[in-house]
């Protein structure tokens, strides 16, 4: 992936402290999640969690540990997650940017 074709966007999941650890880790295993920030109900930042960090095996298993205490410290959550995007190739027969008429 060329870094000029990847754009980021941002989405908020709301979870349970029950939900916190199994969520993390699901999104922790898909491919195009950069960072996750975990937030109580008033929106202050527990943690923020560089995925490309994660990822690597030695330094995922205190991640969730550490998820899994944050859990028991509120009964709701806010997970904001930064996922990566590649641009849609421009169609056939146009120019960048540029759709047919």
């Amino acid at each position: 992936m060329d870094k000029e074709k990847v754009k980021t966007f941002v989405e908020e999941i709301k979870v349970l402290g029950n939900e916190l650890a199994d969520k993390v880790k699901a999104l922790i295993h898909e491919g195009n999640v950069r960072r996750i920030i975990i937030k109580n109900e008033q929106g202050h930042t527990f943690v923020e969690i560089p995925v490309s960090v994660a990822a690597v095996g030695a330094v995922f298993a205190p991640v969730l540990a550490a998820v899994g205490a944050l859990a028991a410290m509120a009964a709701k959550f806010t997970i904001v997650v930064e996922k990566a995007r590649e641009d849609e190739p421009p169609v056939a027969g146009t120019e960048a940017g540029t759709r047919p008429q």
